[in-house]
């Protein structure tokens, strides 16, 4: 039996090796220095080439997210799966925090009380105590409630991480975060999930520590 060749183990190592077969397989495409570094993360992260078709960058993005990370943002996200993806010493080292209520049992109850999600209500606690980066990975009804407070003159945000996964209201809350006028970072249609938006805001911290 033929030998599959030297075993790379070294974690550095296998990342690289990683990038390096992405760059190659990639070929030519639209994004810059500031925003391929984000695709390859999520190309890394799913294996999946198609991100570089669908992922959307509005003007700026990253730039914006950048300084906003550099100014020790605090970051909402919307799942807890995303919080344990986030590498926080990182965001830690920039003065940042990062934020997860979904669990929060007075979301919860909050939640119950007005017939409306979790995403929905642990949304509008992190909008409330100043949160200015959003990541949102699974709830739609999230991304709309932070569209609708935007709208309303009641968030700011300095960067909207939008990539939903799902076959219910996900692609269409894409689409209302695309036609906004929020920073954004999104990737279009059902395809999305919480260790891709976890995924943007590490490849993001890389480039705010240089």
């Amino acid at each position: 039996m033929k030998s599959p060749g030297p075993l790379i183990v070294k974690p550095e190592e296998i990342e690289a090796e990683s990038f390096r077969i992405i760059d190659g397989e990639a070929g030519p495409h639209q994004f810059d220095e500031e925003q391929w570094p984000v695709v390859r993360r999520i190309i890394h992260t799913t294996a999946d080439f198609s991100f570089i078709d669908t992922t959307r960058f509005s003007f700026a993005a990253v730039a914006k997210g950048l300084t906003a990370l550099r100014a020790g943002a605090k970051v909402l996200c919307d799942t807890n799966m995303v919080l344990a993806g986030v590498n926080k010493t990182r965001l830690k080292a920039l003065g940042g925090e990062i934020l997860c209520y979904v669990a929060d049992p007075e979301v919860a109850a909050a939640a119950r009380d007005a017939g409306m999600t979790r995403s929905i209500m642990a949304l509008r606690k992190g909008a409330a105590e100043g949160c200015t980066i959003f990541l949102i990975g699974n709830a739609p009804t999230a991304l709309f409630e932070l569209l609708r407070l935007a709208e309303a003159g009641e968030v700011d945000p300095a960067l909207v991480v939008g990539v939903p996964v799902g076959f219910v209201g996900a692609a269409e809350a894409k689409e209302a975060l695309l036609k906004s006028e929020l920073p954004h970072i999104c990737c279009r249609g059902r395809k999305g999930g919480s260790a891709i938006a976890a995924a943007i805001l590490n490849a993001l911290m890389i480039q705010a520590e240089h």
